[in-house]
């Protein structure tokens, strides 16, 4: 009985307050690009949309290990992705703004995508080698301009538990930008809501970030060494009992 009020409650109420809170900070977020160009003021729509989303499904997070940061330096953020709970996660706890590179189709969604395209986010075509550098070589670009920026490096959530290979792109850029590429976990969000379930289950998450791994003096033949470090690294801090 009490699981079956659960799920009723996600569907009834927390699912149609997520719905409501995207259109109205996403068109928020679209008219606020008409006095603010950098994107710094639509980023922070977003994080307000993200602690509106992270109350409203009750989700309580830890950030652990902000302090190995420098605040006068720009990243390449690499977590794995285990639920759609990860992006709002993200968005109201990262304790540095950032840009995203995430997949085009998110484009298309209304409200949704004007946000991501005035606040200056990247998409990405993965069906296309010749787009795959082309988006390497623009996020680079943006990381020089002074931005940040958070990939998934495992291309889509991983739906059996268990990380899906990363991707090198991630590695790629942040040797082209000569940035330091950050691992990071993000621990306990299956649970809330497992991937391809509506089941919103109110609980306690963390967003764990590990030492940044320099990479200036590094070149493109050491991208594929370079993402398995950084793969293995996601994998000591996920799995770790407690992480400090």
């Amino acid at each position: 009985m009490r699981e079956w009020l659960s799920h009723a409650r996600s569907l009834l109420v927390m699912i149609p307050w997520v719905g409501i809170a995207t259109v109205v900070m996403g068109a928020i977020s679209f008219l606020s690009s008409a006095f603010d160009r950098t994107g710094a003021l639509q980023h922070r729509v977003a994080v307000a949309w993200a602690r509106m989303l992270l109350f409203v499904l009750m989700v309580r997070v830890e950030v652990i290990g902000a302090e190995q940061l420098d605040p006068d330096v720009d990243y390449v953020f690499c977590s794995n992705h285990h639920s759609l709970i990860d992006t709002p996660l993200m968005f109201g706890n990262m304790p540095r703004p950032f840009r995203i590179l995430a997949r085009h189709g998110l484009w298309r969604i209304p409200f949704l995508g004007w946000h991501l395209n005035r606040a200056g986010h990247l998409p990405v075509k993965r069906e296309s080698p010749r787009e795959a550098v082309r988006n390497i070589q623009e996020a680079a670009d943006k990381i020089r301009s002074g931005y940040s920026i958070l990939l998934f490096p495992e291309g889509r959530r991983a739906t059996e538990g268990k990380m899906r290979p990363f991707k090198p792109g991630a590695a790629h850029i942040a040797i082209r930008a000569e940035a330091p590429i950050v691992p990071m976990a993000i621990v306990g969000t299956r649970r809330i809501l497992p991937p391809g379930s509506s089941h919103l289950r109110p609980g306690r998450a963390e967003l764990r970030i590990g030492a940044p791994i320099p990479t200036r003096g590094m070149s493109n033949r050491d991208g594929k060494e370079l993402i398995r470090r950084v793969q293995e690294r996601v994998a000591e801090i996920a799995e770790a009992e407690v992480y400090e």
